[in-house]
């Protein structure tokens, strides 16, 4: 891509240099034309078209005559000067020039050896050699060597060079000297004969070697037969090897029973939530299969009791304990004879199979499915039926088992709702069912989230429905009132803040006409002290419901449906309440009314010693007169504003570019104006001189490995060529 872009460059250079140019600014594909964002009147524009390609050439030809050629002189110190005759002269021919050159050599020449001239005739050398007898090439002979016999290098020279030669350069003596200088060996026979000492000296050192393996495994063997005689020592040289023997430090004697320690060992590894959840299921199926074979009277009774260990660290500390409630019955039999079972046992053991309760249940569907699972069983096998089905149905065992569980969550809350709501309500059931709801909640928070939300709104609407239609609503049932599944002390929370509004409109809007109203709004006080118990915040409808329910007690002296529980409840609360507000600014202005009511309506003397200590340690809490608060009011003299600078109005001219008021600021202004633009100029044409040598660098880089490559190839080539005709005269010597 790179040479189609030069090569493109190139062309439409030599394009645009041609004749040529003129058609170059009609060209549309040529020609860029800035466009304005909107025609001004009277205002001349200088660059309205433009040709890019024009003016990218020739900054191209002006970096490379100027910045280039900066660049490849960048780092030089010297400069090479040609101070030959005539070489910038160029009124001289070449031919001329080379003629005056040596004639000026040969006077140079003459005029240093005109003092030894003896007028003999001159006689051309090289390196000391004369040119006529290099021309007849009679010594062929290549060698520096000043020895009397040419062409062979001395043994000395050889050893200490070439590390010798294995013998094959050595000189000669006697009468074999003058046979070999006759019959000199040839490059082949010296290699031949270099292969065949290596040879044979590779078959010594395997000789050798295998000699040294053999003495080894003899040695062995003798040392066997010696070993048995030096392991038997007579009792005095044992004695004295015991003697002679140094006795171990204590730091030695402890090193060695550390050694001898016991290591600790590695635990368990922990099982994960699915696999307890699974071995749990397994451990039920198990049970159920079992039960059912009980049942069947498959099984075989068992002749002894077997009895299950438990472990000493087993302390029972799991929140359910299924218990075992099977008959076991415990003979006393041989070894030898199994008992014998009769079918009064078999149909006994059969009645308590059925008797029991399954170990595995189906997930209920609709709320008559855990209405069904539910009836007809006590509050504990209840609570036990919800902990199977939830075990059997865990989120990690199958994909639709979390659905069924945040559906069985709902139905809890309805089946509860119910329970509530029954005349006496099932207290125990609910408080036996209220674990397994919390465990609901903490496994599903979001679904739990949505039921509760959906169950409060349901029951504003409905209250704020009935307040429409007659006026009055009635105190919410017991179905509304559960249990804290969230937490209160979160400033803004999506289930317990609707809550806290729900209970804060009931205790405001519903009227209590029963004894039974009472108890429901002393319960909804209870919670909503609960809910500030940690935020310790003010909440007036509480104060104010209670302040109610001791008006009603004092004014109904006569009325025998108000109980004394009643009213050591109310002051119970506001006992608490008075605790809990006590650090309150207006703490003495929120209480001052039921000290009042405490204090003078009443009827203190007529109850029993705790309420009236209660009636005491509340009048006690509460200051006598409250402390006053300065009213608020206006200060008598106004506030000093802050000083504030006068506005600076700057005319905006030249489209939106500010200028100064004055001469000297408008002037500043042009200035600082202009300076940008010649600094983001100046900055472009330095990245564009950048772009253009890092573009020249690697080009010379590209060209470098070119030639390098083109070297090496022609290398491997002349070898390669080398290699060939060398094999090509060893086959013609093999023929």
């Amino acid at each position: 891509m790179r040479k189609q872009q030069k090569f493109s460059r190139g062309l439409s250079d030599k394009v645009r240099k041609s004749k040529a140019a003129p058609e170059i600014q009609k060209n549309p594909f040529e020609v860029k034309i800035n466009r304005k964002k909107f025609d001004v009147l009277g205002r001349k524009s200088k660059h309205d078209v433009g040709l890019p390609g024009v003016s990218r050439s020739k900054a191209i030809q002006k970096r490379k005559e100027t910045l280039l050629k900066e660049f490849r002189l960048k780092d030089k110190s010297n400069k090479f000067i040609d101070r030959r005759f005539g070489e910038y002269d160029n009124k001289i021919t070449p031919e001329e020039k080379i003629l005056q050159r040596f004639t000026l050599e040969r006077q140079r020449t003459h005029d240093k050896k005109d003092m030894y001239n003896l007028n003999e005739e001159e006689e051309l050398t090289h390196y000391g050699q004369s040119l006529a007898e290099m021309e007849k090439m009679t010594d062929v002979i290549d060698s520096d060597s000043d020895s009397e016999e040419k062409g062979l290098l001395s043994a000395e020279l050889t050893a200490t060079h070439f590390g010798g030669g294995g013998g094959l350069l050595k000189k000669k003596s006697g009468g074999d000297e003058d046979e070999e200088q006759h019959k000199p060996k040839s490059r082949q026979e010296l290699i031949e004969e270099l292969i065949i000492k290596s040879k044979q000296e590779k078959r010594e050192r395997q000789t050798q070697k295998e000699e040294a393996q053999e003495l080894t495994e003899k040695l062995d063997q003798e040392w066997k037969s010696i070993q048995n005689l030096l392991s038997h020592k007579t009792p005095k040289a044992e004695s004295k090897d015991d003697t002679d023997k140094p006795k171990l430090d204590q730091y030695d004697m402890m090193v060695r029973e550390l050694g001898f320690e016991m290591k600790a060992q590695p635990s368990e590894k922990l099982k994960s939530a699915e696999e307890l959840a699974r071995e749990e299921r397994e451990r039920l199926q198990k049970l159920e299969a079992d039960r059912l074979k009980r049942m069947m009277g498959d099984t075989e009774e068992e002749s002894v009791q077997t009895s299950t260990h438990i472990s000493a660290d087993d302390i029972n500390d799991g929140f359910i304990l299924d218990k075992d409630d099977r008959k076991t019955l415990a003979y006393k039999v041989s070894a030898k004879e199994p008992p014998a079972v009769s079918e009064e046992q078999k149909k006994a053991t059969q009645e308590a199979a059925r008797a029991e309760l399954p170990f595995t249940f189906k997930a209920p569907e609709c709320y008559s499915d855990l209405k069904c699972l539910l009836q007809d069983h006590s509050s504990q096998q209840q609570r036990l039926i919800l902990d199977r089905t939830v075990k059997c149905h865990h989120p990690s065992l199958a994909v639709g088992n979390k659905a069924k569980l945040q559906k069985l969550f709902g139905f809890l809350m309805e089946y509860v709702g119910e329970l509530a709501t029954q005349n006496p309500p099932d207290l125990r059931t609910i408080n036996a069912l209220i674990p397994q709801i919390c465990s609901l909640c903490q496994m599903f928070p979001e679904a739990a989230c949505k039921a509760v939300q959906t169950l409060l709104s349901d029951a504003g609407h409905s209250m704020e429905e009935t307040l429409e239609v007659k006026g009055r609503a009635p105190m919410p049932d017991l179905d509304m009132i559960t249990a804290q599944l969230f937490p209160t002390s979160d400033f803004r929370h999506p289930v317990t803040t609707p809550a806290f509004i729900y209970i804060s409109q009931a205790l405001t809007k519903c009227v209590v006409s029963s004894l039974e109203d009472v108890c429901k709004g002393l319960i909804l006080c209870c919670l909503a002290l609960e809910f500030v118990s940690l935020s310790q915040r003010f909440f007036p409808e509480l104060l104010n419901f209670l302040l109610g329910l001791l008006h009603l007690t004092v004014s109904n002296k006569h009325n025998t449906g108000l109980r004394l529980s009643v009213t050591d409840s109310c002051l119970d609360l506001v006992k608490r309440c008075t605790s809990l507000y006590k650090d309150l600014p207006s703490y003495g202005h929120i209480f001052q009314p039921i000290r009042t009511l405490l204090l003078k309506h009443f009827p203190v003397s007529s109850y029993p010693a705790p309420t009236q200590d209660l009636h005491r340690e509340i009048l006690e809490a509460i200051p006598e007169e409250p402390s006053q608060q300065a009213p608020l009011v206006f200060k008598k003299k106004k506030p000093i504003p802050l000083k504030l600078f006068a506005p600076k109005v700057v005319q905006i001219l030249d489209y939106g570019k500010k200028r100064g008021n004055t001469k000297e600021e408008k002037e500043r202004e042009r200035l600082k104006h202009k300076y940008k633009r010649e600094f983001k100029g100046a900055l472009r044409e330095i990245r564009k001189d950048t772009r253009f040598l890092a573009q020249e660098k690697l080009g010379d880089v590209m060209r470098r490995d070119a030639e390098r490559k083109r070297k090496v190839k022609e290398l491997y080539g002349s070898l390669a060529t080398q290699e060939g005709e060398w094999k090509a005269l060893k086959r013609k010597k093999r023929k």
